[in-house]
């Protein structure tokens, strides 16, 4: 086991190598738990380490502890195997106000089914690894900063990590080696209905997401409209997407493209539809967000704005069929703070200003056109 300590391998042989070592798999697993709290792309970005796991226990079933848009996920797209058991409210795990009986009442009931393996993919583990512990597995494994609760086997956590590939390394701690880089999922054919009116005809069918939990990964609305004019210009539908509390912003991207081939969509679509637009769809352009990351599982192509920082941890590995634009910002644009610490061994400041503004609009309209001219680019636009 020469390089790795004790902390990391449990004592246990590497037989292989993936992202990371594959260690010695348990055994008798029969029941696996992942946790993994937090939205749509964290989920998305834990699925790979949840197919491997699948191949590596056939036997067991796995319970991925989320949120109930992880369980509305689970329910409106085909992928990988596993069932989605939600959360309580609870410090650094699942954010809301907490109540110590229904927590309580969480463990006693994971208590009463028996663990064999618990995964903890949900960050460096100050609050989530003693949570892990105490659903009282016979084996555990995950990441872990040093002021962590140790596990049976830990992969040390450095905050600048591709998340897929991170939760894939702590899975190979399980003996669980890649089976797929990124999440891969396929639309129900049930919550396609009444899509027809949006997709029919040959245009290409562009959707964009303009939102973005956090404020700063927003590309400004008006960036999106001109995009969209030149799209829907070229002949292209240009469809907005968005949940309810992003009406607002996405009426903002229809008003700024002034086109009657441009429509919002926002609020109006459940998460199935939405996975069967966005595989529909020639290619999505969206900020570092949830949509972005699910039309890339389902095999469309995207072009995404991202913060440098966010490439890192979530970004597409390919270029092919994902296309990325980066703002390279290093210091907030109002108090000179050193953003890029931001999460790993700073506080975060409190100005909420979009790191990505300065992307080009007509570097991303070039991009998009790639997917979806029939014709090349004139030279010189």
């Amino acid at each position: 086991m020469q390089g790795f300590g004790p902390e990391v391998s449990g004592d246990a042989d590497v037989v292989g190598w993936g992202v990371g070592p594959i260690l010695e798999q348990f055994e008798d697993v029969r029941r696996i738990a992942v946790l993994r709290g937090g939205g749509l792309g964290d989920l998305l970005f834990a699925l790979p380490a949840v197919a491997a796991l699948r191949a590596a226990y056939p036997d067991a079933s796995v319970t991925v502890l989320g949120t109930p848009v992880h369980q509305e996920l689970a329910s409106s797209t085909a992928g990988p195997a596993y069932d989605v058991r939600v959360l309580p409210f609870a410090e650094g795990i699942r954010p809301g106000p907490e109540d110590r009986a229904a927590l309580e009442s969480f463990f006693a009931q994971m208590h009463r089914e028996p663990l064999d393996l618990a995964v903890q993919l949900h960050g460096g583990g100050r609050f989530s690894n003693p949570f892990l512990l105490r659903l009282g597995a016979r084996h555990s494994v995950g990441a872990r900063t040093p002021d962590a609760a140790r596990l049976e086997r830990n992969l040390p956590y450095a905050y600048y990590q591709h998340e897929p590939l991170r939760a894939l390394e702590v899975a190979g701690l399980a003996g669980a080696p890649p089976a797929g880089l990124e999440a891969r999922l396929r639309p129900l054919d049930r919550y396609a209905a009444g899509l027809e009116p949006f997709l029919e005809g040959e245009s290409a069918v562009v959707v964009i997401h303009p939102g973005a939990t956090d404020p700063r990964r927003r590309w400004p609305a008006r960036s999106f409209g001109e995009v969209a004019a030149a799209c829907a210009a070229d002949g292209a539908r240009v469809l907005v997407v968005g949940t309810r509390d992003e009406e607002e912003l996405a009426a903002a991207v229809v008003e700024a493209a002034a086109s009657a081939q441009v429509t919002s969509l926002a609020g109006e679509l459940e998460l199935g539809a939405l996975a069967s637009l966005l595989a529909a769809a020639t290619v999505l352009v969206g900020n570092d967000s949830g949509p972005r990351h699910l039309a890339q599982a389902l095999g469309t192509p995207t072009v995404g704005l991202y913060w440098a920082g966010n490439v890192i941890n979530a970004g597409p590995l390919g270029r092919s069929q994902h296309r990325v634009h980066v703002s390279w910002l290093t210091h907030c644009p109002e108090c000179g703070a050193d953003i890029t610490q931001v999460g790993w061994t700073a506080p975060r400041c409190p100005h909420e200003s979009p790191l990505v503004a300065g992307i080009s609009v007509d570097a991303v309209y070039q991009d998009v056109r790639m997917f979806t001219a029939k014709t090349p680019l004139p030279r010189g636009r």
